[in-house]
């Protein structure tokens, strides 16, 4: 029993520390993400602040149009329903020209304090389809397939297990991977 509460202990704070690596901010008086996915208080600015999740519940509640610009979780996850990233989402940083930079994280990783990938989870779901602008998929894998309505999306160190559809030529054109990137299946533009 204390090796299972060390370990669940261990998880969140690399998951924390993901987070703080990725410069979450956070306005005066808000809460500090908090491994329940509960959403921030009146108070916090729910573009800049971060879900850090354990279940599909709170996963489905952070990737909301009322959710969060970061979504990390801390093991593998699987929904047995279809998943839709809503929502366009600042992540507290500015532009060289002093405006907001809008972004979605769906961080499947933790890592440490020098920002060292420490595990790599996997989020199996039928289908998720990415409607906010600027969201990638980061360090680990989704098992389904994906369905792309923005002309910004990205795969960083990410694996999509499955086949990416593109609601027209120029989401397939805007999309991104790394070269430690890959997708089992197709890519190819497929009108939903």
């Amino acid at each position: 029993m204390k090796s299972r509460a060390l370990t669940i202990i261990l998880a969140l704070s690399v998951v924390l520390t993901v987070i703080a690596g990725c410069g979450v901010t956070t306005n005066p008086g808000s809460p500090s993400p908090s491994a329940s996915g509960a959403s921030p208080s009146a108070t916090a600015d729910v573009k800049t602040s971060a879900s850090i999740v354990d279940n599909p519940e709170a996963f489905m509640k952070a990737i909301s149009n009322n959710g969060t610009w970061i979504i990390a979780i801390v093991k593998d996850l699987t929904i047995n329903k279809d998943l839709v990233l809503d929502g366009e989402y600042k992540n507290g940083k500015k532009d060289k020209d002093g405006k907001d930079i809008i972004q979605r994280k769906i961080a499947l990783y933790a890592q440490d304090a020098n920002r060292k990938i420490t595990a790599r989870y996997t989020l199996t779901a039928p289908k998720f389809t990415i409607n906010s602008p600027k969201a990638s998929i980061q360090h680990g894998t989704f098992k389904g397939d994906v369905y792309v309505n923005t002309t910004d999306f990205a795969l960083i160190d990410a694996t999509v297990d499955g086949n990416i559809y593109f609601a027209n030529a120029d989401a397939q054109k805007g999309f991104t991977m790394d070269a430690t990137s890959k997708v089992t299946g197709k890519q190819e533009v497929k009108a939903p």
